[in-house]
């Protein structure tokens, strides 16, 4: 078969965009993969020796609790609650009341408990309301509100499933930021224990 210099030439030139195309298609693809690590990344949960992420709430007792500021006071154990999922959990129940009766020994080592709460935003403060009635919270102790999952979504906690709203997790946050310890439970229960916190304050 004869091939002419204009048919080399088109030939080349076809080759030509081909190669161009993988290497675009290539460029985009590795884009894609970095967007997407980065994206995982922005929402990986805390690990002990991670800085923990930065957040700020609406207390239910009013006003605002910024995570910065609260541990330049003193350790921070952070529980994420499961909210509302359609009931008052009775684990988060026992939980807080766990919790509330180590609140001395918390006390002693200078330890802010926050407790979040999350849920959709509508109706949610009248439901932690509803979870603390008949609860004293001591004064070492906050309760603060996450309305539509945005601490919960920046923690890596949000258990997106019919009837679920977030996987339970304690954490102990230092008075520089660092997470000392981090329990995450993928049930509803296995819950770190008051012992635990207390022992992660002493690290």
């Amino acid at each position: 078969m004869l091939v002419t210099g204009t048919g080399k030439r088109a030939r080349s030139h076809a080759l030509a965009l081909s190669a161009a195309n993988l290497a675009n298609a290539a460029i985009l693809s590795s884009a894609a993969v970095f967007m997407a690590v980065a994206t995982a990344a922005g929402a990986a949960t805390p690990k002990a020796g991670d800085k923990a992420p930065d957040f700020t709430l609406n207390a239910l007792d009013g006003g605002k609790v910024k995570l910065s500021a609260l541990y330049k006071k003193g350790p921070v154990a952070l529980i994420a609650l499961r909210g509302y999922p359609g009931y008052q959990c009775p684990i988060c129940t026992a939980q807080v009341g766990e919790l509330i009766g180590s609140a001395a020994k918390f006390a002693e080592k200078k330890a802010l408990v926050l407790l979040v709460y999350p849920g959709p935003s509508e109706n949610l403060k009248q439901r932690a309301s509803e979870f603390v009635q008949g609860k004293t919270l001591p004064a070492n102790f906050r309760l603060a509100l996450d309305p539509d999952y945005v601490f919960t979504r920046k923690y890596g906690l949000r258990w997106d499933a019919p009837n679920e709203t977030a996987y339970p997790a304690s954490f102990v946050i230092d008075a520089k930021g660092k997470t000392r310890f981090a329990k995450i439970s993928h049930s509803h229960g296995d819950r770190a224990t008051a012992d635990e916190l207390l022992k992660a304050l002493d690290r």
